[in-house]
């Protein structure tokens, strides 16, 4: 009797690492991929804001709502891979209404759990060595990555100090390492 209870302790010890090692790990996430494509967000012009007869553009209709000022790029980097192979643009963005949004486009990483999306002051470092720094310093966490794949916007805090920051990470903060990140550059 006491090798069964043994060997049924023991099953159940072992079911509970394999359920332990399933959450954790998440490795169906190596076969699923997810895709988001999202346009670059325009501002509304502000209310009552008309087009002006001596405004200089195409000719327009007197009354008519002024088009949206296109968006001013504030910074923008490229991705390198770092656990997982990666690659896509980093933009930061500023719209006509003045909000901040940052941007990933052709994004392509690794699907994976609790992805998020960091500004960071850390420096981008190839390899092995650069896979852990970027919680090391400041960083600001602008949400879960959307998807794995794609074009994608994340907006940025009104009272954010872009100066503080210099770097762009794709974060696995389940494990506390990067996926992907870009050196920012104005």
């Amino acid at each position: 009797m006491g090798k069964r209870a043994a060997i049924l302790a023991g099953l159940f010890a072992a079911a509970i690492a394999v359920a332990a090692g399933l959450y954790l790990f998440q490795p169906w996430r190596i076969f699923t991929s997810s895709t988001v494509t999202e346009d670059i967000p325009a501002a509304a012009p502000a209310q009552g804001s008309t087009v002006k007869p001596s405004a200089p553009a195409a000719p327009a209709i007197p009354g008519e709502p002024a088009p949206p000022a296109a968006p001013r790029e504030l910074a923008t980097g490229q991705l390198i891979s770092h656990e997982h192979a990666s690659s896509g643009m980093v933009r930061i963005l500023e719209l006509a209404d003045g909000s901040r949004i940052l941007r990933l486009e052709g994004l392509d990483t690794s699907d994976g759990p609790d992805l998020r999306v960091w500004l960071s002051d850390a420096p981008v470092i190839e390899g092995v060595a650069g896979w852990h720094v970027f919680d090391d310093g400041a960083y600001l966490d602008l949400g879960a990555l959307k998807a794995n794949k794609g074009d994608q916007n994340y907006e940025i805090p009104a009272a954010t100090v872009l100066g503080d920051y210099t770097s762009v990470s794709i974060w696995c903060a389940r494990f506390a390492v990067s996926f992907a990140a870009a050196e920012l550059s104005t």
